[in-house]
């Protein structure tokens, strides 16, 4: 099959290309930001057109949070109109599409773990600009995958646990949010599930939400990174309050991930124990 990937120099993107590898069978086609501009929406189909993918997994976003509150227009420009335009070519050319998106489409009031069916209400301009972009595929995209998750890390790019590991090994006392609720991501985990999904040609269209299990704060997460590292950093818990940023965060946004291990037979691995896979690949 003839797969291409947007977003290759990312989290996710970068996983993906490991775990394909050389031997899988399929032509891939990996697009970074230089090759596929997807703020110049003009040229999108133009340049799919040369690949002729038959399968298009779009991971690639625009995902500074607190800047998009102030580049509103460059955020939905990747997030939205350049979803659209990858739709539109997918309904042209009778393409699938898995696209990633975000625990962000929510709120936060929800006090369970939130389901593909709970109603969306970003709080901020990137969850905003996603959820436009995810109806836009609901629109278009004849064969399309969707799949929100949570809290991405990896050890490729810039991420939550890799900031943390560093500040903890600068400083002696650090402050995280605790009243923010939900579970991480480790994209190999992530990348690991597109691929089953795509091996196992068991194609489902709607929402799916993928994230690991368990339901922890960002200061639980700080936690354990430190004691799995066996660093000695002291860690403060804090409200958001303590810690204001241009762009409002979900207070709750755990997934529920009954849907995707139903639908596609995915496992779903527990939070620390693919942190401690991950900080063991550092």
């Amino acid at each position: 099959m003839k797969i291409l990937i947007t977003g290759s120099s990312g989290q996710l993107g970068s996983e993906l290309r490991e775990l394909f590898g050389e031997s899988s069978g399929h032509e891939l086609y990996f697009m970074d930001s230089k090759q596929l501009p997807l703020e110049q929406t003009m040229i999108i189909q133009g340049i799919l057109g040369i690949y002729q993918p038959e399968l298009i997994i779009h991971a690639a976003a625009y995902t500074a949070v607190d800047k998009a509150e102030s580049e509103g227009l460059v955020a939905d420009q990747v997030n939205h109109l350049a979803s659209e335009e990858i739709a539109q070519y997918c309904r042209l050319h009778d393409v699938k599409l898995i696209a990633i998106s975000t625990d962000y489409v929510f709120d936060g009031s929800s006090a369970s773990p939130l389901t593909e069916d709970a109603a969306a209400a970003p709080i901020n301009v990137y969850g905003e600009t996603k959820l436009a972009g995810e109806q836009a595929i609901q629109k278009w995209a004849p064969q399309y995958i969707i799949i929100r998750t949570s809290w991405v890390y990896s050890t490729y790019g810039s991420n939550f646990v890799k900031t943390m590991m560093r500040l903890m090994t600068e400083r002696e006392e650090i402050s995280v949010i605790a009243d923010q609720i939900g579970s991480p991501t480790y994209a190999r985990d992530l990348a690991e599930a597109i691929i089953h999904i795509i091996e196992t040609g068991n194609w489902k269209n709607g929402i799916f939400n993928f994230s690991n299990e368990g339901e922890i704060s960002w200061y639980d997460l700080a936690v354990a990174i430190r004691d799995i590292k066996g660093l000695q950093c002291k860690i403060n818990a804090i409200p958001t309050e303590q810690y204001p940023t241009p762009a409002k965060r979900p207070k709750y946004s755990l997934l529920d991930k009954t849907k995707i291990k139903d639908s596609f037979g995915v496992e779903v691995p527990q939070w620390k124990d693919s942190l401690v896979a991950m900080l063991g690949r550092m």
